[in-house]
């Protein structure tokens, strides 16, 4: 089975590969040029089911099954923001500057924690359809970046049973409890079926 990874993020892009060793794995520069996809759903969902079906509808290749990941992490003291935006949270859409946003934004209201979780939608794009998967991991985002591993909010993110972010957890355990994990995990499931029926 031929899988096509929709996103030029490497961090995403090696995550999956880790996580799909059995699959044959492309990322989408590899089979055509990147081209900006708007992503304009109100949820996960939506927008990562917007990047696979574009990029299966633009590939025209029945061979290739696209898989894309929309993902994020919501604070609760925040209304669960920064949701959907997380990667755009900041005017700059770094790491760095989203992270600082966070603290800030908890600094406003005499926080230096609050109870968070990421989300991940892993949709799946083939010629028998479309589906979608989900994945969750809970725990606490915190004012203290700390370790240099993982990208996006993971200096900040303390997850449910651990006291160190994932930023300073090891890849090997992080893989076992990550959101994306989690619904690629799921997803591995819809690849069987797809298998049996291809």
């Amino acid at each position: 089975m031929k899988i096509v990874v929709a996103s030029s993020n490497i961090h995403k892009i090696q995550e999956i590969k880790n996580f799909l060793k059995s699959y044959e794995i492309y990322s989408l520069n590899e089979l055509i040029k990147p081209f900006e996809i708007i992503e304009n759903g109100k949820s996960f969902k939506e927008n990562a089911l917007i990047k696979s079906s574009t990029i299966f509808n633009t590939l025209k290749k029945d061979e290739f099954i696209v898989l894309s990941d929309d993902s994020g992490i919501s604070v609760e003291a925040l209304n669960n923001a920064p949701g959907i935006y997380s990667a755009r949270y900041s005017k700059e859409g770094t790491d760095i500057a989203n992270n600082e946003k966070i603290i800030s934004s908890l600094h406003e209201k005499n926080l230096s924690e609050s109870k968070a979780f990421y989300t991940a939608a892993i949709a799946i794009s083939s010629k028998y359809g479309h589906f979608c998967t989900h994945g969750y991991m809970h725990g606490i985002i915190t004012d203290t970046p700390k370790g240099n591993n993982g990208f996006g909010y993971d200096p900040l993110f303390i997850p449910q049973g651990f006291n160190q972010t994932l930023g300073e957890l090891d890849e090997k355990i992080k893989i076992q409890i990550s959101h994306r994990s989690k619904a690629l995990m799921i997803s591995k499931y819809v690849f069987k079926l797809l298998e049996k029926i291809s």
